[in-house]
């Protein structure tokens, strides 16, 4: 074998070698910027995903929502600022009695169950009207919903008529649907129209289900809490008349029988 063959040999070797290199270099700089940028896609993709979960977190729940909502939906047969003043009896009624109560509260059940069959026979007569003012500060004890979401179907019965409110409100504090206060029930659209369909104005009407399924009055419901927070009341069942607390004699509590009652209400009524 002659030098000049080895040499070339030796010289077409190492130009392979380099060349082999090169393709290896630029393989390896090739799947170092996949790499990164997989790297980076990922990353971006975690900080997207952390970004929207805070985003989530302090994003306001629909009951936030409807409390700081300005433009309200206020029930048919309301009055006042965003609807918050329900009126109902006879104009002829010289004096009205205000009612405060939470749907959840299991004294203001007891006081329905015992006493809201005569206050209605009172305001069908003329004795008094009533104005009925909603809260849900039970909610806040337990992180509920049940108070608000009641006041909401609620204004969504008083949207039918203020007979069905009435006839409404009594199936909703009565024994066979009023649950415990630790069940908050109430939180449910489907119990709330269960509850609907024992009253002859709601049963089947598709649009008070559909206010209600809707949150159709869920602002309006917020506004009346509002309103409710503003009184000065301080629990449920409370009454007043004339802005003075109608109560049973000898206590500061609402009255819980008729003959309690009764007598409370025309003391106050002639006073």
């Amino acid at each position: 074998m002659s030098k000049r063959n080895t040499q070339a040999n030796k010289a077409a070797a190492r130009e392979r070698l380099r060349a082999e290199r090169e393709r290896q270099a630029k393989k390896d700089k090739a799947r170092k910027q996949i790499v990164v940028g997989v790297s980076v896609v990922a990353a971006l993709a975690v900080i997207g995903g952390i970004s929207y979960g805070v985003m989530q977190l302090n994003k306001p729940d629909a009951w936030t929502a409807a409390a700081d909502a300005k433009n309200v939906t206020a029930p048919k047969n309301t009055s006042g600022d965003d609807g918050t003043t329900v009126v109902i009896g006879k104009s002829t009624a010289k004096k009205t009695l205000e009612l405060y109560e939470d749907s959840r509260c299991p004294i203001c059940a007891t006081f329905e169950q015992a006493i809201g069959e005569t206050v209605e026979k009172d305001v069908e007569a003329g004795k008094y009207k009533i104005k009925y003012v909603g809260a849900t500060f039970i909610d806040n004890s337990d992180s509920g919903e049940g108070s608000k979401n009641a006041l909401s179907a609620l204004g969504a019965a008083l949207d039918v008529s203020p007979e069905a409110f009435l006839d409404y409100k009594a199936a909703l504090y009565s024994a066979k649907y009023h649950p415990e206060e630790s069940d908050d029930k109430f939180a449910k659209d489907s119990f709330l129209i269960e509850v609907a369909d024992s009253v002859d104005a709601l049963k089947g009407n598709k649009e008070f289900q559909k206010n209600v399924e809707d949150g159709t009055y869920d602002a309006w419901a917020m506004k009346m809490s509002k309103a409710f927070d503003k009184s000065g009341v301080t629990g449920t069942p409370s009454l007043r008349m004339d802005g003075k607390p109608v109560t049973a004699e000898g206590s500061e509590n609402a009255p819980m029988s008729v003959a309690d009652f009764n007598a409370a209400v025309d003391k106050a009524l002639k006073a």
